[in-house]
């Protein structure tokens, strides 16, 4: 890895600020009011942030510093709970993490929130989540949605963890025989239970890639239909499904068959990290700062996921909510992320940076299938690398 430098540099600030905070005057860490304590009260999370914590976080971030996912706890959000140090807590009425700050091992000085999307939020979009609940910094986007929502909620994105859309389509080898692609879906007439509301669907169908009576946007999330039937496909992630069809859902125990929807040049960034644009000027001595952190909390989590992995299988369990999530599954997922290159840097070798050709592409694409959206929005409309380190790479 190119990064090398990076822990050592901040453990050199961490010594620095030690010194300073026992020649001066401590400033106080911003407690949260979550319900469930979790974790260790380990003496990391202590009071030595102040103004002279590492990467000055408490002096340009507000605290906490909150982001929105668009769904439960799981490892696709590894990067993120990577960096809730020990004592953290489990708000279990509003399904929100929340603690010390941390990268490297050193606490940055500022709590981090990590909330709940999906259900938590009524399934309402994040980026219209966003607009109603100022408290919130950084939520999850997506290229296309990103798009689509430019003149009534518009993000704009600073960071991509992921650098495939982790969206699958699958099936049943065995009553499928013919199919290798999502494109041999269509050729065999198969029906394709997704979620309703995506734009892949009408995308493939405009690009004649399936036809419109063969998508049926029904999927609730459930097994019991893609069981029941046996030679459907379906809509899921790379890094979840595979496994829980063959280890966890034992009515089917066994493989299945998929292809990632990048794969067929639908190459969307997927949660993605971004704010509201009439945020910016006010969040970005923070984002100049937070960003390159999570983008090398991204290679630290695929490196050692254990500690994220914890917390968001703790999380889940005391939510005790329909989702469930465990440890084998955390571990499959984080191996599948890496295996499949869904966690990687880009062309450039760096990690993080989104490419505005490909966003371009998408734009042609929502474009051609008749999706309605401003006729002159551009990539810069949606993304921006400003705050990215080029020199932050596995």
């Amino acid at each position: 890895m190119k990064n090398t430098n990076w822990r050592r540099l901040l453990l050199v600030l961490l010594a620095f600020s030690l010194l300073a905070a026992a020649c001066g005057d401590d400033d106080d860490d911003a407690g949260g009011d979550d319900d469930v304590a979790s974790g260790d009260d380990g003496d990391d999370a202590g009071d030595d942030g102040g103004d002279d914590a590492p990467a000055g976080l408490s002096a340009v971030c507000p605290s906490p510093l909150v982001i929105q996912t668009d769904w439960f706890p799981e490892a696709e959000h590894g990067a993120l709970y990577n960096l809730i140090g020990d004592g953290y807590s489990v708000d279990t009425g509003n399904k929100v993490v929340s603690g010390p700050m941390v990268a490297g091992g050193v606490d940055l000085g500022i709590e981090f929130e990590v909330r709940t999307g999906g259900p938590a939020i009524g399934f309402a979009p994040v980026a219209s989540h966003m607009y109603t609940d100022d408290s919130i910094h950084l939520g999850y986007a997506t290229t296309d949605a990103q798009v689509l929502r430019l003149d009534t909620a518009p993000l704009l994105s600073v960071l991509a963890p992921l650098e495939k859309n982790p969206q699958i389509i699958m099936w049943d080898p065995d009553a499928n025989p013919n199919v290798d692609t999502i494109a041999d879906l269509g050729t065999e007439g198969v029906t394709i239970n997704i979620f309703g509301g995506g734009t892949f669907a009408d995308v493939f169908v405009a690009q004649g890639i399936w036809s419109a009576d063969q998508v049926d946007p029904s999927y609730d999330g459930s097994p019991a239909r893609f069981v029941s039937e046996g030679n459907i496909a379906q809509q899921g992630f790379a890094s979840a499904e595979p496994y829980t069809y063959e280890n966890v859902f034992e009515e089917w125990g066994k493989p299945v068959e998929f292809q990632l929807l990048h794969d067929t040049g639908f190459e969307v960034y997927s949660q993605t990290v971004a704010i509201r644009p009439d945020a910016q000027a006010d969040l970005d001595a923070c984002l100049q700062q937070v960003v390159p952190i999570i983008q090398q909390s991204v290679i630290d989590y695929a490196a050692s996921p254990g500690h994220a992995n914890d917390i968001i299988v703790d999380a889940v369990e005391q939510y005790a909510d329909f989702w469930v999530y465990d440890l084998a599954l955390a571990d499959f997922s984080i191996e599948t992320q890496v295996e499949l290159g869904l966690v990687s840097n880009g062309p450039d070798g760096t990690v993080g940076n989104m490419d505005t050709d490909r966003i371009q592409d998408i734009i042609d694409q929502l474009a051609a299938a008749d999706m309605d959206f401003p006729a002159d929005v551009t990539p810069a409309d949606i993304v921006t690398n400003e705050y990215i380190d080029d020199s932050i790479g596995f």
